[in-house]
């Protein structure tokens, strides 16, 4: 009789930070549920990774859970995973942190479950030829990739049928594919499927091994999975199919299998994860035409053509979003004084802990979930980088006031930022943006204010321009089939495809525009004006100092502002554009000072404006608010939208957070306010997201030749 063994392994997980409500939900629909599928069905055998924020809210929140899952591993039928505790990309952290949050789930898994991981999973499959060492350095001697990291090299579907060994440096670990076939299968075909295509792998010898890893959220989380999986009992069906099929189908353990039976041989991998993400970290029309040609090949059948459709890779991220790469470096920087601090101090609370979170993966990518759209995670990871920076720096100068300004390429792009440090507030200002303020976190209430995001072109916009929106939002009924969630773009939102727009400067703070009179706050709000002087894109000159008063960093830029002359024509005036930010060393207090100047000969008439953005998470939330005294309707939604005639003070902040911005101007000004939404994607749709509120002031100007202008704000918070 043909034979054959398969392995099943489940990842489980929920960013740090995120609510807990969600937590609550993906218990109650997937998590649980398999746990309870597992106990009704004990020749049922898999390999299971929970981790380390999800494990954190089981041991809290639900700790039953804990023991039941304890009882499995007990008896022989599951298997726990290791991996990086707090679930980063480990190829892209530090290689204390690499170490350091491997052995801590390791630790963990051992103490609460009775047993110490053999295995690893890593977060979304990303692999570097490096990893090898740090693996096996932790003790860990197996892992699970996908079948495509394999392919690249020139291994075939036949070939895939057990471990392999790697290496780097002479430290070796197993590595197993997972079936993209079976991924898909599993649980989106019906099981009759599952099984005819398992039966047709079968070997004489029954030693071939298939794989399926994946998500564990998919069984019941995902959109459409919880009927399709629970309520119509697809998962009880393919279990008892499992157990049917038990002459010639053996499910195994992947550590029992490791430890017992010979490597195929060698292989050094790539730098890879599964193919959807190498889609999603090409730029949008790459992506766009990846996926196209995939589909069309897959539909000739052309595996031979397939296996070398590779995509980019996930370092790509870090150029694809700039907000993605300056979460990087600020995680970077936070790890150099953690590690300064734990130097100095080794039993100190110093931050190590914070920043591992800080490293939690999800808001570092973008596909078909949310990512760094999901803006209350990326704030979190914000908060925990913060607070990890405050710990390690009281550490190292103590409590008392202090200020430092240091130049530096921060984030890697070739040209030098400006970092304001303090025991207060950081800044980091970027004279090749604009000038502009690009980091802005508040030490007390460890928030970033600044954590926005730019809306820009998507591979799924092109598929929402190109398709219907009723066929995009159709939603599976009874009876129909079922369709992968990396496979179909879902519309939740109506109307979306009206609301593509796109920024051309990134969501800062300290952004200045010269405009002309067609700018209104509905263009300007939509991205489709024109900048007379492109101060927001154009390199500004910087000179920082610290003194007693504070520190300080002025921004200067020669502007040639084009606009009409009085008699129609294209004129061009010399501007002189001055921006000076202070920063206050004893109290909570930032002081932007504007001075501008006419260097020409003819009078300007113009509008400046100073483009502020920030982030409270404040999309629909009844406790972000914005406050305009004299507003008649007291606090309004942080996320709402209004032209505000001679507004002198604002007010800004989040109860829940803690967050209270005060603004005073030097002078009224016409105030443009609006929630800034992208249209991105998540698991359960596209949908429209607030990504912050931008508030921007804006003056007339009226300067004869020579003449000088001045402005000044002045932020504060408690």
């Amino acid at each position: 009789m043909r034979r054959i063994k398969l392995a099943l392994a489940l990842h489980n997980h929920q960013p740090v930070g995120n609510f807990p409500w969600v937590f609550a939900q993906a218990y109650d629909e997937a998590y649980e549920p398999m746990l309870a599928a597992l106990e009704r069905h004990p020749h049922v055998r898999m390999a299971v990774h929970y981790s380390g924020p999800l494990l954190d809210w089981l041991r809290a929140e639900r700790p039953d859970f804990i023991l039941r899952l304890r009882s499995l591993i007990e008896r022989g039928q599951v298997e726990a995973m290791g991996g990086a505790y707090y679930e980063p990309i480990l190829a892209s952290i530090p290689d204390a942190d690499k170490l350091g949050q491997l052995r801590k789930m390791s630790r963990a898994l051992e103490e609460g479950l009775g047993a110490r991981p053999q295995g690893v999973w890593l977060a979304e499959r990303v692999w570097g030829p490096h990893l090898p060492r740090f693996l096996a350095e932790a003790g860990l001697e197996w892992t699970i990739l996908d079948d495509m990291h394999f392919k690249i090299t020139g291994l075939d579907d036949a070939d895939l049928d057990g471990a392999y060994l790697t290496e780097e440096t002479g430290h070796a670990v197993k590595v197993y594919a997972s079936s993209q076939k079976l991924r898909y299968l599993i649980p989106w075909g019906t099981v009759p499927e599952v099984i005819a295509y398992l039966r047709a792998q079968a070997t004489e010898d029954g030693q071939r091994l298939l794989l399926m890893g994946d998500d564990g959220e998919k069984f019941g989380s995902w959109p459409t999975t919880y009927t399709h999986c629970w309520e119509r009992g697809w998962v009880e069906e393919l279990f008892r199919a499992l157990a049917d099929e038990q002459d010639w189908l053996e499910l195994v353990l992947l550590g029992e299998h490791a430890a017992t039976t010979a490597p195929r041989g060698r292989v050094y991998l790539p730098t890879a994860s599964y193919a959807e993400m190498m889609e999603w970290a090409l730029p949008a029309e790459r992506s766009y035409e990846l996926t196209a040609l995939r589909e069309a090949f897959a539909k000739e059948g052309r595996e031979d053509v397939l296996r070398y459709l590779r995509g980019g890779f996930w370092r790509s991220f870090l150029s694809k979003y700039t907000e993605v790469n300056a979460m990087h470096k600020k995680m970077l920087r936070v790890h150099g004084k953690v590690w300064e601090a734990a130097r100095r101090l080794p039993d100190g609370d110093i931050g190590l802990d914070e920043l591992w979170q800080g490293q939690c993966n999800c808001p570092y990518w973008h596909g078909v979930f949310g990512g760094i759209y999901l803006t209350a995670i990326r704030a979190e990871m914000y908060r925990r980088l913060i607070v990890a920076e405050h710990k390690a720096e009281r550490a190292l100068r103590g409590s008392d006031p202090w200020l430092a300004v240091e130049v530096a390429d921060y984030d890697c792009d070739g040209w030098q930022e400006v970092l304001v440090d303090g025991s207060a507030a950081k800044l980091i200002l970027a004279p090749r943006q604009g000038g502009a303020l690009v980091e802005w976190d508040l030490v007390s209430p460890a928030w970033n204010l600044l954590a926005t995001m730019a809306r820009r072109p998507e591979a799924y916009h092109i598929a929402l321009r190109k398709s219907a929106a009723a066929r995009a939002a159709e939603v599976a009924e009874p009876g129909e089939e079922m369709h992968s969630i990396h496979g179909e773009v879902r519309v939740k939102d109506e109307g979306v495809v009206d609301l593509l727009t796109y920024d051309w400067h990134g969501r800062h703070g300290a952004v200045e525009h010269v405009l002309g009179p067609e700018v209104d706050f509905d263009s300007f709000r939509r991205a489709v004006y024109g900048d007379a002087a492109d101060l927001a894109v154009e390199p500004w000159h910087a000179d920082p100092l610290v003194d007693g008063r504070g520190a300080h960093v002025r921004l200067s830029r020669m502007a040639r502002v084009r606009l009409a002359g009085a008699d129609g024509a294209p004129q061009e005036w010399p501007l002189a554009v001055e921006k000076t930010l202070t920063l206050s060393a004893a109290q909570g207090e930032l002081l932007a000072h504007y001075r501008l100047h006419n260097r020409g000969a003819a009078p300007l008439r113009a509008r400046f404006a100073s483009e502020w953005n920030a982030n409270l998470v404040g999309g629909d939330n009844p406790v972000a608010y914005v406050v305009l005294p004299g507003h008649t309707d007291g606090r309004l939604p942080f996320d709402s939208s209004a032209e505000d005639a001679a507004v002198e003070r604002l007010g800004i902040g989040n109860d829940d957070l803690g967050v209270h911005v005060r603004l005073a101007l030097s002078a009224p000004a016409t105030l443009w306010r609006f929630s800034v939404e992208s249209v991105s994607s998540s698991e359960g749709g596209v949908e429209r997201v607030h990504q912050g509120s931008c508030f921007t002031l804006v003056w007339d100007l009226a300067l004869a030749p020579g003449e000088e202008w001045t402005r000044t704000l002045r932020w504060t918070w408690a």
